[in-house]
């Protein structure tokens, strides 16, 4: 340890950041925790790298990740350095070796509707994010970076948090960028509570002063909040002052982005061409064109075929000629990326939360790992708190399969031979973990069968029916299985999904001492705060099992070896504005 080399790199850093730093040369947090969250609180790049080399670090102080040499990411054809690039990334030798000009396609899923902020979909997100921009983007580094704002600091309990914006941004119309378009979108955000924002923020919080400042002041303090307006929360997107609820970006074509909507069919795919007027200069391809898909066997042959050139996601079931293919390049990202098995709480089968546990034993985690995703995942313990969040706490017993505890559990609540029906969308390998839920259920006397949709209809029919509207998703089916994106804090999940009419708990899940340990979560602006409440939320949810959470698995996307520079978010945005043709 060079104590004085780490006095001079904390010195001039606030309380927030200072705790991060403590509790990373005190040996509390690893290095990869600390390199995760320090991107989220806003610390930048070489001051990260600083601490860790003062810290005395041999792995080096660029900031990268023990994930940086995952399997499948790579420096670009002729860079000679396989394993350099971070993982959702491709690394190029330079500007130089790509070409200018040209159009790459991607395979995507079919999207919903294009609303920045009603959308649930990652079709949906990944169309959104050509146009519109967030507050903090995605690096290169495949961590959180500056975006619309160049750099952000809390105050000293994390309750304002102050944004510094990116000056000479341009709408596509013409207009200014300000703090006023970011005021508006929040306070929209707020009005349609989609964004697990709920509890805070609330309208107006934001101070506009300065057109160039984005002042939050917050409900409540909050140590992840950054995150909460990043690409990593897609709702977040900035759309302009004028924007209104309920529009589209098919319909009202803008944003901030290097790209301009061109053309959008909601059946086939949609075009998009250069926005010459961005802020971030010219990119090297004249356009990119999304083409949609209904099923992955489809997708994955569109590809060996070469009538797309790369895909937004793809599965480990039926892509193992892709794995293993010398002209396709696989970007993976160990991710909070998961499936959620919800299951009704207020009403129905899995009412008595002793049903819910008995199905939950009936996972086979390790057989869901290895059949599902070869390994490329991790163990998930019915809560949304993935192991390598830095505040999850492992004493939190693991559930395991136990066939006899199940079968005991159903007894004791007198429900042996249940029936019940598990709804899911045709997306990745979701069939195929159905199978396997069926499969373990019917050891324990229960019999599930399946009912299928695709993923234009699932999310507003099954999942989170508009309808009724108060409490939201109340018209849901008692079970089934939906996607969740990857997220750098689990805020998202817990405020939506869990929490007392969360925006998207199709669960209907309620429970006061869940709802005060997020409360205390969100409001602690350092680690081992947030761990202890991190240990009473797992607790909680693993006891009361509103959803089974079975594995956190990682996000596979990629793209033909004749492109360079391309970027993915595990919530399914492909960032093409450096990608170039090689």
């Amino acid at each position: 340890m060079d104590w004085k080399r780490l006095d001079r790199v904390r010195h001039n850093v606030g309380p927030v950041h200072l705790d991060l730093v403590e509790s990373y040369a005190q040996g509390k947090i690893s290095r990869r925790s600390f390199v995760r969250r320090g991107a989220v609180i806003g610390l930048s790049m070489p001051f990260i790298g600083a601490v860790i080399a003062a810290c005395g670090d041999d792995e080096g102080s660029g900031g990268g990740t023990a994930g940086s040499n995952a399997p499948g990411t790579s420096g670009a054809p002729g860079t000679g350095a396989p394993g350099t690039a971070a993982p959702g990334t491709t690394a190029s030798s330079g500007t130089a070796s790509g070409q200018k000009g040209g159009m790459m396609t991607v395979g995507s899923q079919i999207p919903g509707a294009l609303d920045p902020i009603a959308m649930q979909d990652l079709g949906a997100y990944g169309l959104i994010a050509q146009c519109f921009e967030f507050l903090a983007t995605l690096g290169d580094d495949g961590k959180i970076a500056p975006g619309l704002a160049e750099s952000w600091e809390a105050n000293e309990d994390g309750s304002v948090w102050t944004f510094q914006l990116r000056k000479g941004v341009k709408w596509q119309d013409g207009k200014d960028f300000s703090s006023a378009d970011v005021a508006a979108t929040m306070d929209r955000l707020v009005e349609a509570a989609n964004s697990g924002l709920a509890g805070v923020i609330e309208a107006g919080a934001v101070d506009t002063s300065d057109p160039n400042v984005a002042v939050f002041n917050l409900a409540n303090p909050n140590g992840n909040f950054p995150a909460l307006v990043s690409c990593f929360n897609a709702q977040t997107a900035i759309t302009p002052v004028d924007f209104e609820t309920g529009m589209t970006l098919d319909g009202a074509p803008n944003g901030t982005g290097p790209w301009k909507l061109d053309r959008f069919d909601a059946a086939t795919g949609c075009t998009f061409v250069r926005n010459p007027d961005w802020w971030g200069g010219k990119t090297p391809l004249d356009s990119t064109e999304f083409s949609f898909f209904d099923d992955l066997g489809t997708m994955l042959t569109a590809m060996q075929g070469g009538s797309v050139d790369a895909l937004v996601q793809f599965s480990v079931i039926g892509g193992d000629a892709l794995l293993n293919s010398p002209d396709f390049k696989v970007l993976e990202i160990e991710s909070a990326t998961h499936r959620q098995i919800w299951m009704r709480t207020d009403k129905g089968t899995f009412a008595d939360k002793r049903v819910r546990q008995a199905l939950a034993y009936t996972f086979d985690r390790e057989q869901m790992v290895e059949t599902l995703f070869r390994g490329r995942a991790s163990i998930g313990n019915d809560h949304p708190i993935a192991p390598f969040f830095p505040y999850f706490d492992d004493s939190v017993p693991q559930r395991t399969k136990d066939i006899d505890m199940a079968k005991q559990l159903l007894t004791d609540a007198g429900a042996e031979g249940v029936r019940a029906t598990l709804q899911i969308v045709r997306l990745q390998e979701i069939p195929e973990l159905a199978q396997l839920i069926v499969a373990g259920a019917a050891e324990a006397g229960m019999k599930i069968e399946i009912a299928q949709e695709s993923t234009e209809t699932f999310y507003g029919s099954q999942w989170c029916p508009a309808e009724p509207a108060d409490p939201p998703c109340s018209g849901a089916a008692e079970l089934g299985i939906v996607d969740y994106g990857d997220r750098p804090t689990p805020d998202i999940y817990l405020n939506a999904a869990l929490k007392t009419n969360g925006v998207w708990n199709s669960s209907q899940y309620s429970n006061k001492d869940l709802d005060a340990a997020f409360a205390e979560f969100q409001s602690s602006v350092d680690v081992e705060s947030q761990r202890a409440a991190s240990k009473s939320m797992e607790t909680i949810l693993n006891d009361d099992t509103p959803i089974g959470l079975p594995f956190f698995y990682n996000f596979l996307s990629g793209h033909s070896t004749e492109l360079q520079n391309v970027r993915v978010t595990a919530i399914g945005q492909m960032f093409l504005e450096k990608a170039s043709r090689v």
